[in-house]
């Protein structure tokens, strides 16, 4: 039997459409998924991702506990309210989970995928003995994501207290709330924005002020389109744990130095690096009529080997298909995609194509 949220009863209200997704039932359009899709773009809407787990990491050595176990280096963050994004691999150099990690006051705050929770908390678990550092999962904790061009305003109006320390927050910084909560200015769709953590008993009242205040409830379906349209990965499709970080455009989240930290997974992705990758991971713009999906092959002109789209989409901001797809590194600025027996044109271009509203792609 599928997991719900305790905004279940409210999605419901809302006339929301549910799907099971990793789980759990979570809306994934209220009626209209390219009208929520638009509404997150120009406007506010608020998603409830209740589904991800937070984590929390103290004692006295959960700094070199969490070295050890991500690809990033959360010593980078010098104090608390600082964040970071960061893959967390296996022995194999793959990747186990892609998360946010949140530098508080009492050590750290995970927030974890909804399909890989139970995996990610198994291998914390399996990792503490040769560190003094406890892990915490918070099942009572509740998150929504508040975003677009309207978010922000909308929540300095329902937060005043705080309102004056929100807006000097910068992207990926936070702040603690009451009763173990958390808000910062982090997302999942290009636009600004924030992401609140509050205890479950307050979800709530949260999410109808947010209502009252005109923002927009938007379910997964957008989520979807909104996060590849700015070029951002979905675990289980962009990247898994069979694949580097390497070839999923996740190099920049790697913190080589210093050179003397060990974690999980360097030395394979090191001697990776050191042999040169044959594959990344680009952008795909349709320019012929059709649409891009994941698993569809990609070839590239003067390659024996092809490629293959890992999550494609019509983008309701571009007015055409895109897709995000791993392919040889030798691919040029064109390439074609199989599509029933037919070969569709598609432009090559930077893995991102819209943030704050506005095209990225020439």
């Amino acid at each position: 039997m599928s997991k719900t949220t305790p905004l279940y009863n409210k999605h419901a209200e809302a006339g929301a459409k549910f799907v099971d997704f990793s789980g759990w039932q979570m809306p994934i359009h209220y009626g209209s998924q390219v009208e929520e899709h638009h509404l997150v773009r120009t406007e506010a809407g608020v998603f409830d991702v209740s589904h991800m787990v937070v984590v929390d990491i103290e004692g006295v050595q959960a700094t070199e506990f969490l070295q050890y176990l991500l690809a990033n280096d959360v010593a980078k963050l010098p104090a608390p309210g600082q964040a970071m994004y960061t893959p967390m691999l296996n022995e194999a150099g793959g990747v186990i989970d892609d998360l946010i990690v949140y530098k508080t006051n009492e050590g750290y705050r995970l927030v974890v995928n909804a399909g890989t929770a139970e995996k990610d908390l198994a291998w914390f678990n399996q990792n503490t003995a040769s560190f003094e550092v406890s892990v915490t999962a918070r099942p009572e904790m509740a998150i929504l994501a508040v975003q677009g061009p309207k978010a922000l305003a909308a929540i300095y109006e329902l937060m005043p207290a705080i309102s004056d320390e929100l807006k000097s927050l910068k992207p990926f910084q936070g702040m603690a709330l009451a009763d173990g909560g958390y808000i910062a200015k982090t997302g999942y769709t290009g636009e600004a924005g924030v992401e609140v953590i509050v205890p479950s008993t307050e979800v709530e009242a949260l999410w109808d002020a947010l209502l009252g205040a005109g923002v927009k409830p938007i379910g997964l379906g957008a989520r979807d389109t909104l996060r590849l349209e700015a070029g951002m990965n979905l675990y289980g499709q962009d990247m898994d744990e069979t694949t580097s970080p390497l070839t999923s455009n996740l190099a920049w989240t790697i913190a080589w130095e210093p050179a003397e930290r060990n974690f999980v997974g360097r030395d394979v992705i090191a001697a990776e690096r050191a042999a040169g990758t044959t594959h990344k991971l680009v952008g795909l713009v349709l320019e012929d009529r059709g649409v891009l999906r994941a698993g569809q092959t990609v070839v590239v002109e003067g390659e024996s080997s092809t490629g293959t789209i890992t999550s494609g989409s019509f983008s309701p901001t571009l007015g055409v298909s895109i897709a995000l797809a791993r392919v040889p590194k030798t691919i040029g600025e064109s390439a074609v995609v199989e599509v029933r027996n037919k070969q569709l044109k598609v432009r090559v271009v930077k893995p991102s194509f819209v943030r704050n509203g506005k095209s990225q792609i020439a």
